[in-house]
């Protein structure tokens, strides 16, 4: 169960904390006793449907129905409906800590320790004990998209030291080791390197195995839970690199993962819209824009289509929220580096009626384009962290936007570099030769400060792909022969395979017209 609203980015504010008398954690209403009765019955039958509909229906609507500000029942009072089983109330407390981010205000640092305890005994578990069980994919990928948030919602916490109690201090101190980035990370590691997830997906590429055709699930018995988890492990990782800063080691997690093939990724909408944003705002600060810009289309037209279907989901804010967001990031891509034929008409009529004066303004070099800049991206961008724990010493002040600043001050400066490119582009762009002092002229500068720019505008819109190559992202290209330059519009590549197809269908379907011909 996700949580109600975008966490990620305050969309809804949490209810009020319960009153402290009102809540006794051993009271088990029936209701919740016959849940628990099933739910475990349906996870040693391994019944996923079953499991599926109690987990997204059953949990959701039992949460607004009686705990809408209240948590659960303890682990401890619903054991007996369990026969204590000890994996069965990790997961049933893996989903109270989820419950208690998504509902409660405030949440303390003793709370959110617990939490990362449970998630440790969980995954360890998983990772070195037996685990005879499938479990949906959706829940397995809001336990690692959980897992992440509470890790950045920790360092956000910590990071505002200025307006804490001396017992939240205190808090801070005894839990120091709580959410360790390294702990983090080498969870999520070790999920990725025990499933064998990057083996199993190489060997589905060569016809050995199937992993993505069953949609991850084990139909001869066995369980889906490891080998799941380790595959959205490697999307989770991403997003905590993304969330650091380094987006290089984000993309190398991720590359595994085929995107331009469907894939247990794309089963879970969140999974899907996580792991695009992720990417394609990646490839935005590696300077990969084309990258960014296909894979930012291709979802905002599927989430174009499809979004009406989840409109019922506890999904749906989080959905309308990235959409948002991936539309400003898009018009982001178009400004710094125009690629118009890679957008598809529908999203580029939605993106021109939320963001055309904006991408106008960024066309420009005045304060306005920069000021342009410096919205959409502080909108769009991850909610970056400082994973070092605080020096609790006097004065006590927040640094949470300390990681913000510093990838904004980054992403500035590569536009405040950019500036003059959009000037040169739009000049070349009406040219198919030109002398270097005739655009000198027009570009008010003297020749060396031009060839400067030109220099800049060949090293700005080229970028290292993943496979290591040099690739240009600019809609043109140029050269310099005897101070002349020559401009070249870079063509469409033509998709043979699919021309090869069409001719294939036709052909087929002329072979069965001649079939069904009477001859005489």
């Amino acid at each position: 169960m996700a949580a109600p609203y975008d966490r990620e980015d305050g969309l809804a504010p949490a209810p009020p904390q319960h009153a402290p008398d009102a809540y006794d954690p051993n009271y088990v209403p029936d209701s919740v006793k016959t849940f628990v009765v099933h739910l475990y019955r349906h996870i040693r039958d391994k019944n996923v449907y079953e499991i599926h509909q109690m987990y997204e229906g059953g949990f959701q609507r039992l949460s607004d129905r009686l705990f809408r500000d209240a948590p659960w029942p303890s682990a401890e009072a619903v054991a007996p409906y369990c026969d204590g089983d000890h994996v069965f109330l990790l997961l049933y407390r893996e989903l109270w800590y989820r419950h208690a981010h998504a509902r409660l205000s405030p949440l303390t640092a003793a709370h959110r320790a617990e939490s990362w305890t449970n998630y440790c005994d969980l995954f360890s578990v998983v990772l070195h004990g037996v685990v005879n069980m499938q479990l949906p994919n959706q829940w397995l990928w809001d336990m690692v998209d959980e897992f992440v948030y509470q890790f950045q919602s920790f360092c956000q916490y910590r990071a505002k030291l200025k307006n804490k109690t001396e017992d939240e201090l205190q808090q801070l101190k005894q839990f120091d080791k709580a959410w360790n980035v390294y702990g983090v990370l080498n969870y999520l590691q070790a999920l990725v390197e025990k499933s064998m997830i990057t083996q199993i997906l190489e060997r589905e590429k060569e016809g050995l195995e199937q992993f993505t055709a069953t949609d991850g699930y084990d139909y001869e018995g066995g369980s889906n839970v490891l080998k799941v988890l380790g595959y959205y492990s490697m999307i989770g990782l991403l997003r905590i690199h993304c969330l650091l800063g380094d987006y290089h080691t984000g993309l190398k997690c991720l590359a595994p993962i085929d995107l331009n093939q469907q894939g247990v990724y794309t089963i879970v909408i969140g999974s899907h819209i996580s792991t695009i944003y992720h990417y394609g705002f990646a490839n935005l600060m590696m300077r990969r824009y084309v990258d960014a810009t296909r894979e930012f289309n291709k979802i905002l037209l599927y989430i174009l289509k499809y979004k009406q279907y989840h409109q019922k989901s506890p999904q749906y804010d989080q959905i309308l929220k990235k959409n948002e967001q991936m539309y400003a990031l898009l018009a982001i891509c178009l400004s710094l580096c125009p690629q118009n034929k890679l957008i598809d008409e529908n999203v580029s009529s939605q993106l021109k009626e939320k963001y055309n004066d904006k991408m106008t303004k960024m066309q420009r070099y005045d304060d306005e384009a920069y000021a342009a800049y410096d919205e959409l991206f502080s909108y769009a961008c991850p909610k970056f962290i400082t994973p070092s724990p605080p020096v609790l010493d006097q004065p006590l002040t927040n640094y949470n936007q300390d990681a913000y600043r510093l990838q904004l001050k980054l992403f500035l400066y590569e536009v405040k570099q950019q500036q003059l490119l959009s000037g040169i582009r739009s000049y070349l762009k009406l040219y198919s030769t030109i002398t270097i002092g005739k655009l000198a002229q027009y570009m008010e500068v003297d020749e060396a400060t031009l060839k400067s720019i030109l220099m800049t505008y060949k090293h700005k819109m080229h970028a290292v792909d993943s496979d290591g190559k040099i690739v240009s992202s600019a809609d043109f290209d140029f050269y310099i022969v005897e101070d002349i330059i020559h401009v070249v519009e870079s063509k469409p590549t033509k998709s043979h395979g699919d021309y090869f197809l069409r001719q294939i269908l036709k052909f087929e379907e002329m072979m069965g017209e001649l079939e069904k011909v009477q001859l005489d």
